[in-house]
């Protein structure tokens, strides 16, 4: 497996682990539609949430969130409507979140941005 796929899934765990840390209730992982992949699906409260996870070793070009741009979140929100309407879930309110995480030699550093962007009507 090339590094930056074993990387990926390091960070994936780590954020695995913040969001149960934190009460959350993981209902999928790398979840598909199409080109869209949903790194994680959790629940907490009334929530849905879709949760993209972006790692980076240091941000000297910026936040690992900042790295979610517009072609990116129109895909999840694509995957995320389809996940909806495929298990019942109209009832939930869906949010778009991001856990961006920095890790190097020195130290790793998780951020969890909850209504990280919005879905354009």
């Amino acid at each position: 497996m090339a590094a930056h796929n074993e990387a990926g899934e390091k960070g994936e765990k780590w954020a695995l682990e913040h969001l149960r840390e934190k009460g959350y209730e993981i209902l999928d992982t790398n979840w598909r539609f199409g080109k869209a992949e949903i790194d994680i699906i959790a629940r907490t409260g009334h929530y849905l949430c879709f949760v993209e996870v972006k790692l980076r070793a240091n941000n000297w070009a910026g936040e690992p969130y900042q790295f979610v741009g517009r072609q990116k979140q129109q895909l999840l929100i694509r995957a995320a409507d389809r996940y909806i309407r495929r298990f019942g879930a109209e009832k939930d309110e869906a949010r778009f979140d991001v856990v961006s995480i920095i890790h190097n030699n020195e130290y790793t550093r998780i951020e969890h941005l909850e209504n990280a962007f919005y879905p354009m009507l």
